[in-house]
This record gives C-alpha cells, sequence and structure tokens, in this order.
C-alpha cells in the first residue's frame, strides 16, 4: 500500500504531512465497521469537507474560464463537473480504485469499480488535501486533474454525459429513472432522423432528435435536465 501511495503522491506532485489523512480518504465505512477499532476513521467526513471544497475550487475556474456566462449556465457546468460521473472519470484518471479500503462485501460486489463510491473517494482526497495543504494546493491539484473535464464543457462530446447526468439527478430526487420511446423515424433508409420522448414517472418531460437514437437520447436527456434544474 506505502509503494501505491508514493505513485499516487507523485501523480499529486504532494507529500502530506499527516499520512493518516491520505489513508482515511480512501477507507471506506464498510472496511472500518468489519474492523472493528474505534480509532480508525472512514472517510465520510472527508466526503462532506471536500465536496464544499471542490464546488469552490470549480466555481472558481468557471468564473475564469467563462466570464461572460450566467449564473445558471455556470450552476449547470458545475454540476455536470462535480457530478458522479465528472468524479468518476477523475477517480479513473487517477486509479483510485486500487488504493480503496473496503469491506468483504463491497469488495465482492465489485466495490472498486462503483462510480458511485469512486466519486466519493475524490471528494474525501481532495478533503485530505485542504486539511493538510490549505486551500492552494488543493486549487491547483483541482486545476491539473479537471482541466481535461472543463476543456469539453459545451463541447458535442460533454452533452453525451447528460443522459448519466440525468439519471443520477433522477435517482436522487425522485428515486426513479428516466425512459426513453422512440416516437417518430422519418427520411430515406441513408439519412435517416429519429424523434424521442424522454418520460419521468409515466409523463413526457422532453424531446430529442438527431441523426440516431443515441444522439435523440442525448438531446432529450440534456434538454430535460436542464429544466429540471432551473425548476
Amino acid at each position: 500500500m506505502e509503494e501505491k501511495f508514493d505513485e499516487l503522491k507523485r501523480m499529486l506532485d504532494y507529500d502530506f504531512k499527516d499520512p493518516e489523512l491520505l489513508a482515511q480518504a480512501f477507507r471506506h465505512a464498510s472496511y472500518v465497521n468489519e474492523q472493528g477499532e474505534p480509532y480508525l476513521k472512514d472517510n465520510e467526513r472527508l466526503e462532506f469537507l471536500g465536496d464544499a471544497v471542490l464546488d469552490l475550487c470549480i466555481g472558481h475556474l468557471l468564473m475564469e474560464r467563462f466570464e461572460d456566462a450566467e449564473e445558471g449556465v455556470l450552476s449547470k457546468f458545475r454540476a455536470m463537473v462535480v457530478g458522479e460521473t465528472g468524479l468518476y472519470q477523475v477517480a479513473k484518471a487517477l486509479g483510485l480504485g486500487a488504493y480503496l479500503l473496503l469491506g468483504k462485501g463491497e469488495e465482492q460486489s465489485g466495490g472498486r469499480e462503483k462510480p458511485s463510491i469512486l466519486a466519493n473517494t475524490v471528494e474525501a482526497l481532495i478533503g485530505a488535501l485542504y486539511l493538510d495543504a490549505g486551500f492552494d494546493k488543493s486549487m491547483e491539484i483541482t486545476r491539473k486533474f479537471f482541466d481535461p473535464l472543463l476543456d469539453r464543457l459545451g463541447t458535442q462530446e460533454m452533452i453525451q454525459d447528460f443522459k448519466s447526468l440525468l439519471q443520477e439527478y433522477t435517482q436522487q430526487v425522485y428515486k426513479t429513472l428516466p425512459h426513453y420511446r422512440l416516437v417518430a423515424e422519418t427520411g430515406p433508409a441513408h439519412d435517416r432522423t429519429f424523434k424521442v420522448a424522454l418520460l419521468l414517472e409515466g409523463e413526457v418531460l422532453a424531446e430529442g432528435v438527431g441523426k440516431s437514437k443515441k444522439e435523440a437520447e442525448q438531446q432529450a436527456a440534456k434538454e430535460a435536465y436542464e429544466c429540471l434544474i432551473r425548476g
């Protein structure tokens, strides 16, 4: 584990003054519960702190990049970056799954690859960095590892993440998943156009049009997500 942490510290370009903070960031509650050691702390408090630090860091970076963007657009972009999908991508890039300490059940169910666990671990790591090094270093590391996501904001590639973003949102708020239904298919065989309806709790929430069903679904998810976060 120490050798693995050495590799992580090299990628972060930071050596923790308090190694326990780094270890705690990867200690899942399922592991701590199985150990039964009162001195062991799981990563949930660090996750709570890291969530707030990331919101501030990403908000600052978005203000730098999009000087003329309105508050609603900035909020949407931040939600895309710090949501489960974005954090999962950062976790995979850093290989954070290899460092996790999981309980036996969580290990056997593939916890090292679960987007929710990996996303929470990113937040815990940022929380640990903030406590050990302060805000400036946390901002520096956030900038380094979130820049690829920030570069994609507003691009067609980023729109593809709206399906995952919407699914995460509806699971959390409505405890259900959106459904997609093909409602129209027009044009000649070599140039088809697809129209898809997105339903939430049986009601049509949005529609999308594209040159493939996948593209139409992505567009419908984008429209639905923006509608929901605007309230």
